[in-house]
């Protein structure tokens, strides 16, 4: 039993500190469904009421991100949350079950689910604000339900926890193992170079994508389901287990329960979430070999959460970071052997040894790291989770550059990068002011393209897109892959998928689009990557390059929706990559972190 009682948010639905009248509008509109009068106001006997100041129990919101538009998410409306609701009744609280939109689907949403990820956020705090919720759980899957199902819950610090649906199992085709966007990626390849057709290209993809559940390499659903892990946010272990499997439905009942647990403990984002747990996230991602899409979500939620945490953190932390997981696209196995040999705790059990990480900090749980990783059997397969002492590669982290290209950052997943030759490399420029241009362009031989150029990608950022879609891994000519060339460097200010690979340098800041030097590039510039020494540069004159940027000319962002009018306002839009592309908005005073999360504890919007 809690030494204090809790006081619950929901009691000003449900409880006496809402107006009797307000009450009875509250109470009749839900009897008419599936809840009692009883339940709501507390006017039964429970146990757990005598740990609150009304006597009543807690509402537990559970976020869905699910339907047919996001078919990640398939294992939650199969049965998942209704596990997690289970879980929450045996707990003692009360499940409020409930669908967020834009639901952040990847394979379907265009431009791209990133450009909706700021949206689904503020939706979900609006939606935190003005419901009875004393607790919440996520039901994440597909990569951008986590950081937007984050920033909300971190900005409002309502007590939360993570509930993923889960990674696929594993893929084949005639005999070989084949992975969700991984394979896309090599089969993509293989059509370019005339050996393989269109429709084996299409039952190769389908064979890769085998149950429910999201991309089963360590793509960045994978990645960000890790991180929330990483963060604390979720039950010790949990972020890798597959989708079909029954350890799944388990734990999902169990977030139910734990959920209740952190309501009845206060135990809110703020008192555990800290920087140190952004700083041990840098080096679960680097360990695991994850998605770059990490750093501009991580970057985002830490925003939210006010705490000083910024790109420059990436590279302090994570760039040294020894790769121990062998999972592709860094390794060679997948997301289903990777829970079988310890998943994430085994992870952070090595990085904590070797100091990595730190184990005191706190868990959704209540309890510190180093007591979850006593309590955990210690088994390691280290044929898949390797140790810091023989690791897959000593630094496999993301490496974030500066230059006169990218003066605020750029970021290169060195573990991604199988040609390391191509990690020290100067050559020539071959700019594509668009992802259609490259389409239309890139094997066309009159273009002349030789192994030596790099490839340059612009107007695929926050903006210029808009909504930095993951276009930045592009492809050789056919030509060349043909000739067995396997790869190029690539300079953009898109994202690319955590599944890809290759030597793609992303998330180009400033982006072409706000008049970053990547506007500024000519084809036939001089580009040096220099990854050892963290630089990206041109080889241009500052008088030559002063010159060009008084004739830039540069195009407004398109507008394809209401939407876009906000996210392209110079006061209220998007902000860089370089600093986690979210809302300028939420810069505002009054939009701080504690003033919003003193709204949903105390409730100030009147009542009607």
């Amino acid at each position: 039993m809690a030494d204090k009682k809790v006081s619950l948010r929901s009691d000003y639905w449900f409880g006496q500190a809402a107006a009797v009248d307000v009450r009875a509008h509250h109470t009749g509109k839900m009897v008419n469904s599936k809840f009692t009068m009883e339940e709501l106001c507390g006017t039964t006997d429970h146990p757990l009421a005598d740990q609150t100041e009304s006597g009543r129990r807690p509402i537990i919101g559970i976020c869905k991100f699910g339907g047919d538009l996001n078919p990640c998410q398939a294992m939650h409306d199969h049965h998942l949350n209704d596990r997690v609701a289970q879980g929450v009744r045996q707990a003692g609280g009360i499940p409020f079950q409930f669908d967020i939109a834009p639901p952040l689907g990847e394979p379907l949403t265009r431009p791209t689910s990133m450009y909706m990820r700021n949206l689904t956020a503020m939706t979900l705090i609006e939606t935190i604000i003005a419901n009875p919720m004393d607790g919440l759980v996520l039901l994440t899957g597909c990569d951008k339900t986590v950081p937007a199902g984050l920033m909300a819950t971190l900005l409002t610090d309502l007590p939360t926890i993570v509930a993923s649906a889960g990674p696929m199992l594993n893929g084949y085709y005639h005999g070989e193992q084949s992975a969700s966007g991984v394979h896309l990626w090599k089969n993509r390849e293989l059509l370019a170079a005339g050996k393989i057709t269109e429709d084996e290209l299409m039952v190769r993809s389908c064979a890769a994508q085998p149950s429910a559940g999201h991309c089963m390499s360590m793509g960045t659903a994978s990645t960000l389901n890790s991180m929330a892990e990483a963060l604390g946010l979720t039950l010790f272990g949990a972020s890798s287990i597959p989708a079909p499997m029954a350890e799944r439905a388990h734990y999902s009942f169990r977030a139910g329960e734990e959920a209740v647990r952190m309501v009845i403990a206060d135990r809110r984002p703020s008192t555990f979430v800290t920087r140190q747990s952004f700083l041990n996230a840098v080096a679960a991602n680097a360990a695991i070999g994850g998605s770059t899409n990490a750093v501009v979500h991580l970057l985002a939620i830490a925003n939210m959460a006010d705490i000083d945490f910024t790109i420059d953190d990436w590279q302090e932390y994570g760039s040294k970071v020894p790769l121990l997981v062998n999972v592709k696209p860094s390794g060679a196995y997948l997301m289903e052997e990777y829970f079988r040999a310890g998943g994430m705790p085994a992870v952070l059990r090595e990085l904590a040894a070797a100091g990595y990480v730190k184990d005191d900090v706190k868990w959704c749980s209540g309890k510190t790291m180093k007591e979850e990783l006593a309590a955990r059997d210690p088994y390691t397969d280290t044929n898949i989770i390797k140790t810091v002492k023989e690791p897959l590669l000593p630094d496999g982290g993301i490496v974030i550059l500066k230059g006169n290209l990218c003066p605020d950052g750029a970021v290169i997943k060195v573990s991604a990068v199988a040609e390391k030759n191509l990690l020290q490399h100067r050559g020539q420029a071959v700019v594509f002011d668009s992802i259609e241009e490259y389409h239309k362009r890139i094997d066309n031989p009159k273009e002349g393209i030789t192994p030596d150029r790099v490839l340059i990608l612009r107007n695929c950022g926050p903006l210029g897109y808009p909504g930095m879609p993951e276009v930045g891994n592009v492809r050789p000519p056919g030509y060349l892959l043909a000739k067995g060339v396997k790869a190029m460097v690539t300079i953009s200010d898109a994202r690319m998928s955590g599944t890809a690979y290759g030597c793609h340098v992303l998330h180009v800041s400033p982006e072409a689009a706000a008049g970053g030097p990547l506007a500024l590039v000519k084809t036939g510039d001089w580009v040096k990557l220099d990854v050892a020494n963290k630089s990206l540069d041109m080889e241009v004159s500052a008088e030559e390059l002063e010159k060009r940027r008084a004739e830039l000319v540069i195009k407004p962002t398109p507008i394809h929706s209401p939407w876009g009018v906000i996210w392209s306002d110079p006061k209220m839009g998007v902000h860089q990559a370089s600093v986690g592309a979210y809302m300028k908005m939420f810069d505002r005073p009054e939009l701080a972190r504690e003033e919003i999360a003193k709204r949903v504890r105390e409730y100030l919007r009147p009542q009607h």
